[in-house]
């Protein structure tokens, strides 16, 4: 019996995985409101009622889908900065953000995080969910540069949301730019003075 239990839990693992694998394609490369039903669940290979079951309809699975998308971005920039946040957590903050602006301008990740998901989810859901990956990745970097002295010790919660709106705003500029090097380059600037920002403090106490 416990063995028909777990072949029951991995089939609905394997399910809810083949659908959401099938929506980021499709919601990636068509937008959410191009995508119906019926194609998510023939590229999945399961039936509608598979979806139904799962995710309660379409807008249910693009959650899912958005928090698959911020949770492999927010692992990746992690991976990328993760020795240097424990040497320079100011430093790996200006990493974070140049590696940020590389994942996020991609036309499939931008579109699902940045251009669907406000309107999909709805503004508070979107920060709400947003809160739960990249916001707590920042916040624990300014946290461990305020620990090491190099930003004044002060609340991280609001840095945090000023960082973080920076890094949409940027991405935005970045993906609707017709030169994206360039305007990578400048808003690369532009956060590099935001974070020179939150050090200055330091010299101020």
């Amino acid at each position: 019996m416990n063995v028909n239990r777990r072949t029951q839990a991995e089939r609905t693992a394997a399910t809810r995985a083949a659908l959401v694998a099938a929506g980021r394609e499709l919601f990636g490369e068509l937008g959410f409101a191009a995508v119906g039903t019926q194609a998510i669940v023939e590229r999945a290979g399961v039936t509608r009622g598979a979806l139904y079951h799962q995710f309660d309809g379409k807008r249910g699975l693009f959650a899912a889908v958005y928090d698959d998308v911020e949770r492999d971005v927010t692992a990746d920039i992690a991976s990328a900065v993760g020795e240097l946040a424990m040497r320079d957590p100011v430093a790996a903050l200006r990493s974070g953000a140049q590696r940020f602006l590389q994942l996020i301008t991609a036309p499939e990740i931008h579109r699902i995080t940045l251009v669907d998901a406000p309107a999909v989810l709805g503004w508070a859901q979107w920060r709400a969910r947003g809160e739960e990956f990249g916001f707590a990745l920042v916040e624990g970097l300014l946290q461990a540069a305020i620990s090491v002295g190099q930003i004044a010790d002060q609340p991280t919660r609001p840095m945090a949301h000023v960082a973080i709106g920076a890094l949409d705003e940027a991405a935005l500029y970045v993906a609707a730019a017709d030169d994206r090097e360039k305007a990578t380059a400048e808003v690369t600037r532009v956060l590099d003075q935001l974070i020179d920002g939150f050090t200055v403090a330091r010299d101020k106490t």
